[in-house]
C-alpha cells in the first residue's frame, strides 16, 4: 500500500486490517453524493465527486487516522427526474445501504463514522434517522461515534459570502459549484454545452 493511501477501495483486506489493528483507522468517512444533472454545463456525478475530494483530503490531512470507504454515488434525486441523465434512489432502500455501509466500518472497529454529504436532496432523510442510528450503534458498542454533515455547512458564512456574488451556496449547478467545479475539475464543466 502507498504510504499515504487513505482510499479503502485501493487497499487490500491485509492493509485495512492492519490499519485498524494498529489504532489507526479509528475514524472512516462515508461520502453521500448523487449522479444527477446539472443544469447543461456540469457532468452529472458532481454532487459525488465534490464529497469524496473533501473526504479524501481531510483524511490526507489527518493521516493515519482516517480512511475513506467506497462512495455512496446514487442520491436521493426524484426531484430532478424529469431531467435526463439523472439517477434517483427511493428514501428506504437509500437509507438503509448507507445504515449498513456505517454498520460494516463499526463491525470492524472504525469507533468514528461521518457521514459527509455532497447532495441536498440526501439531507432530510438522513437528519430524520440519524438519532436512531447513532441510539443502535452506541447500544452495542458505547465508542460508536456516528455524525452526518454536508460539506458546505463546513464552510463559514463569513467565508464564503465575499467570495460570492449571488451569496448563495451551494445552489444547483449555480455560482458556488460551477466555480469549484473549474477549479478542482476543470474536466467536468463544459464551456458552450451546445457542441460538447
Amino acid at each position: 500500500m502507498a504510504d499515504r493511501e487513505v482510499m479503502m477501495e485501493h487497499m487490500t483486506r491485509r492493509e485495512f486490517r492492519e490499519g485498524i489493528e494498529s489504532g489507526n483507522f479509528r475514524t472512516a468517512i462515508i461520502p453521500t453524493g448523487s449522479n444527477e444533472q446539472h443544469l447543461e454545463h456540469l457532468t452529472t456525478g458532481h454532487d459525488t465527486r465534490h464529497a469524496v475530494h473533501i473526504a479524501r483530503e481531510a483524511a490526507k490531512t489527518l493521516h493515519p487516522n482516517v480512511v475513506v470507504t467506497v462512495p455512496m454515488n446514487i442520491g436521493i434525486s426524484e426531484h430532478h427526474m424529469s431531467h435526463k441523465g439523472s439517477m434517483t434512489a427511493k428514501p428506504g432502500g437509500w437509507l438503509a445501504v448507507l445504515f449498513d455501509a456505517a454498520e460494516s466500518v463499526i463491525r470492524h472497529g472504525v469507533e468514528n463514522v461521518l457521514i459527509l454529504n455532497g447532495h441536498g436532496g440526501n439531507v432530510a432523510p438522513v437528519k430524520h434517522n440519524i438519532g436512531q442510528w447513532q441510539l443502535y450503534f452506541r447500544m452495542r458498542d458505547p465508542k460508536a461515534n456516528l455524525h452526518f454533515v454536508s460539506y458546505w455547512d463546513l464552510i463559514p458564512k463569513e467565508f464564503a459570502e465575499p467570495l460570492l456574488k449571488t451569496k448563495r451556496y451551494p445552489g444547483h449547478a449555480q455560482e458556488f459549484e460551477t466555480a469549484t467545479a473549474l477549479h478542482l475539475f476543470p474536466d467536468s464543466v463544459r464551456h458552450d454545452p451546445m457542441q460538447d
